[in-house]
C-alpha cells in the first residue's frame, strides 16, 4: 500500500511523526513512529490547500434498540462524498499544497482503490478454519500477538517483524517471523491440562471444581436486557471521551459542548433503565458435589485421550474455561503455559518449533 511505504520511507528517513514533533498536543499518542493511518489522514485532509472545508462529515442517530426506544440513541460520525463538501471562496490561512494538486491527489486514490477492487482474486475458503488458540499465544520478544495462519494444512501461529516496527522496539534483535505450530504446543497443553486428573491429583482437582460450581451457583445472574443497558452505559462512556479529546485538541468548543450534553442525557436515560429493572432470580441448577463429579471422570476413563481426539471448535471452548495464555521464547523454543480459570480472559498474542512446555 502506498500509504505504508510513504511511512517506511519517513522513519527511515528519520522524519519526527506529527505526534512527536508537537507532543504537548498528543499525550495520549504513539510518539515513535509514522503509520499508515496518519499518512493516510493527512492526504484526506483539505485544510492542507489553505481553504475552509465544511460538511466533510454528518452526524446520524441510531438506535440502540428498535424494539425498546427509551434506550435512546447512538450518535455516530459518517464521512460525506468528496462532491458535498463546502470549500471557503478564499483561502484561510497559509496553503501547503494547492487545491488543484489535492483533488489530483484525491483522484488518483480512487482510480487505485478502484482498480484493486475489480482485479480477480481468489475465492475465500467457504468455511471458516478453527483456531484453537487464537488470541491466547504471544511472543516474548516483543510482548505481541501471534496470529494464526494456515500453511500446507498446518496451523501456526506467526509474530512478524516489520522493517518499519524496528523504531517500537529499539536494540531488540527480532527474526523476521517467528512461527509455532498448534498441533505440537496443544499436544503438550492437553497433556498438562490432564495431569490434573492424575489419580495422585484428582482428589485436589475435584475439591477445585466442586467450590468452583458452588460460587458460580450462588452468583446473581444477569438478564439480556440489563446486559444491554449496561452496554448502552459504556457506549455513552466511550462517546464522553472521545468528545474530550477532540476538545483537547481545538475542535469547535460549542459544537462539541452540544455532543458531550448528548450523551450525558443518553447515559442518564440509560442508567434510570437500568435502575427501573427488576431483579429477576433465575432457578439455578444446584453444584456438582464432590461425589458426582467423581462419578462424571471415572464414566470419562482416559481424560488425557479424550481431550487430545476433541475436535477443535470443542477445545476452544475448554481453554476459554480455564484461561490458558502462552508466552513463547523463541530463543530456547520454550513455551510457559498459564491457567488463570477464576479471572476473566483477555486476549493476547504469538509461535513455533520444539517445544518444552512449563506450566504454573
Amino acid at each position: 500500500m502506498i500509504d505504508e511505504a510513504i511511512a517506511l520511507h519517513l522513519n527511515h528517513d528519520g522524519i519526527p511523526c506529527p505526534s512527536a514533533h508537537d507532543a504537548a498536543r498528543n499525550p495520549h499518542r504513539t510518539k515513535k513512529t509514522w503509520q499508515a493511518g496518519t499518512v493516510r489522514a493527512i492526504l484526506l485532509n483539505p485544510r492542507y490547500t489553505g481553504h475552509e472545508v465544511w460538511n466533510k462529515q454528518r452526524k446520524e442517530e441510531r438506535l440502540l434498540d428498535i424494539d425498546d426506544v427509551t434506550l435512546g440513541h447512538r450518535t455516530t460520525m459518517t464521512r460525506n462524498p468528496s462532491d458535498e463538501w463546502i470549500w471557503s471562496n478564499e483561502p484561510a490561512h497559509t496553503p501547503l499544497i494547492t487545491k488543484e494538486l489535492f483533488e489530483a491527489a484525491q483522484r488518483a486514490r480512487r482510480q487505485r482503490a478502484r482498480a484493486y477492487q475489480q482485479q480477480e482474486r481468489p475465492n475465500r475458503r467457504s468455511s471458516q478454519r478453527a483456531y484453537v488458540l487464537r488470541g491466547r499465544v504471544k511472543c516474548t520478544l516483543c510482548g505481541r500477538k501471534m496470529q494464526p495462519s494456515a500453511i500446507r494444512d498446518c496451523v501456526y501461529y506467526r509474530c512478524e517483524y516489520k522493517e518499519q516496527e524496528a523504531a517500537l522496539y529499539p536494540g531488540l534483535e527480532h527474526p523476521r517471523t517467528i512461527n509455532l505450530r498448534e498441533d505440537i504446543i496443544c499436544q503438550a497443553l492437553d497433556a498438562w491440562i490432564a495431569r490434573a486428573f492424575t489419580p495422585e491429583r484428582l482428589t485436589a482437582t475435584i475439591t477445585a471444581l466442586s467450590q468452583a460450581g458452588i460460587a458460580a451457583s450462588s452468583a446473581q445472574p444477569e438478564t439480556p436486557e440489563q446486559a444491554q443497558v449496561r452496554q448502552a452505559i459504556k457506549e455513552c462512556e466511550r462517546r464522553l471521551a472521545r468528545y474530550q479529546a477532540a476538545l483537547d485538541s481545538g475542535a469547535d468548543p460549542a459544537v462539541v459542548t452540544q455532543w458531550i450534553n448528548d450523551a450525558q442525557r443518553d447515559r442518564e436515560a440509560a442508567q434510570k433503565k437500568l435502575d427501573a429493572l427488576p431483579t429477576v432470580t433465575q432457578k439455578k441448577e444446584p453444584a456438582l458435589t464432590a461425589d458426582q463429579i467423581r462419578e462424571v471422570t471415572d464414566r470419562l476413563g482416559d481424560i488425557a485421550q479424550r481431550i487430545q481426539a476433541a475436535d477443535a471448535d470443542k477445545k476452544e471452548p475448554l481453554y476459554e474455561a480455564l484461561g490458558i495464555t502462552i508466552a513463547y521464547d523463541n530463543a530456547t523454543r520454550t513455551a510457559t503455559v498459564r491457567s488463570r480459570p477464576s479471572i476473566p480472559y483477555r486476549y493476547k498474542e504469538c509461535p513455533r518449533g520444539d517445544l518444552n512446555p512449563h506450566a504454573r
